[in-house]
């Protein structure tokens, strides 16, 4: 006989003999479905996590920087990071003008208002910027235009709108060239940004309107520190191809010497690497990930130890069965060939009805906790290799244990 034919026939007895007890192959798969269904869940979940950072880190831009004022001590009292307003308009100047690595540093002031047009009202985040913010930030006019020179410097009444901003007031109608008020100010909408999404904090980025920052500090905030163009923080894009480190370096040296601080003062200001934290989150993630799945392995391997079991107790049953084979030209190759593939098809059809299993727990996840959830080939085919090579694993040696009867001893055995 052929060994393509053997084959055949170990695999016809194989799967004869799972389909005499139905209910007993069931339950053994129903540990290795579980498993399967688990490992696809919880990578499932991981995935969405990281994808999720992915989103943030490209909703900030590549290769930035913000750097907001640092503490600085009044009257012996230390105030905390960002209370004291040491940045101006004139270092965003100079970081670009020295620093070669340096593409775009904007500027801006932070605050908040009423934004009406019509009858609706609605209470928006506003900054007051520089066009090059667009560019740090990465972040385009998708209609309209954005601000001219001769607005910026001269606090021009004009205001670009994030679309959840530009929706909540216009609805789906054209903003482009309508008037609104902000804080009592007349303001004509001129370009409305590309979409965002949510910040790394669940903030939703695209409800926020930007006026030019002279605006900003002349009209909108009141800021009492107009003639020293004091500023909230100051965003910076490196450009491609330089070191962020050396960057950062080089920013803080200069800003040193901007604010004429002494030697072993403490800095001023804090540069944060946006990029670098979230890429920080993002291996969080991933450890997380692989945690997650390393758990829901561990129901994995419970299902092998029950394929183990069963596969025992069958060749236990089986005893006259395999000596009566072995009797009429049986070798021991092909029984143990048979119960081998009497486990790894417990194992594989279990893993294919764990992919439903987990498909259908990273759509329950998504659906009522809310959680981001992605499926990836990757994360399936690994599971059912798992499981494929669990069936091997722990069907060995319940095969072996049967290829090593003796015939005479099988036949005699009740």
């Amino acid at each position: 006989m052929t060994l393509v034919a053997t084959l055949q026939t170990s695999i016809r007895i194989a799967l004869r003999a799972l389909r005499i007890n139905k209910l007993r192959s069931a339950l053994t798969m129903l540990g290795i479905i579980i498993g399967v269904g688990a490992v696809i869940t919880m990578i499932a979940v991981g995935g969405g996590a990281q994808a999720r950072v992915q989103q943030q880190i490209a909703s900030l831009g590549s290769n930035l920087m913000i750097i907001i004022p640092g503490s600085t001590t009044t009257s012996g009292v230390r105030l905390g990071t960002g209370q004291a307003q040491t940045l101006t308009e004139d270092d965003a100047l100079a970081l670009t003008r020295e620093i070669p690595s340096i593409r775009a540093a904007a500027p801006s002031l932070r605050g908040s208002g009423q934004i009406v047009f019509g009858n609706n009202n609605w209470a928006v985040q506003m900054q007051g910027v520089w066009n090059d913010y667009f560019e740090a930030r990465e972040w385009p006019v998708i209609a309209g235009r954005m601000f001219e020179d001769s607005e910026i410097s001269g606090a021009g009444k004009v205001v670009i709108l994030g679309q959840s901003t530009a929706r909540q007031l216009f609805g789906d109608a054209d903003p482009i060239d309508q008037v609104v008020r902000i804080n009592k100010v007349p303001m004509t909408v001129i370009g409305i940004l590309d979409r965002k999404g949510q910040s790394m904090f669940g903030q939703d980025q695209d409800d926020i309107a930007f006026v030019p920052l002279s605006t900003g500090r002349n009209r909108i905030f009141g800021s009492s520190q107009g003639r020293l163009k004091r500023v909230g923080n100051i965003n910076v894009k490196v450009r491609d191809g330089f070191d962020m480190d050396q960057a950062e370096e080089d920013i803080r040296a200069l800003l040193r010497q901007r604010h004429r601080l002494q030697a072993g003062a403490a800095d001023d200001f804090t540069v944060r690497n946006m990029t670098e934290i979230l890429q920080t989150q993002e291996e969080s993630s991933r450890v997380m990930t692989l945690l997650l799945a390393a758990v829901a392995s561990v129901s994995l391997l419970v299902g092998g130890i029950g394929i183990m079991n069963i596969m025992l107790v069958s060749v236990t049953e089986r005893t006259r069965e395999i000596g009566l084979r072995m009797a009429v030209g049986a070798r021991a190759h092909d029984i143990l060939t048979q119960f081998l593939i009497e486990a790894v098809t417990l194992s594989l059809i279990g893993g294919f009805l764990g992919i439903v299993v987990g498909g259908l727990g990273a759509w329950a996840v998504a659906a009522l906790a809310g959680w981001p959830t992605q499926l990836s080939t990757a994360s399936i085919v690994l599971a059912v290799g798992f499981a494929g090579a669990i069936g091997v694993f722990f069907g060995f040696y319940p095969a072996r244990k049967a290829s090593q009867l003796l015939p005479i001893q099988a036949l005699r055995y009740e």
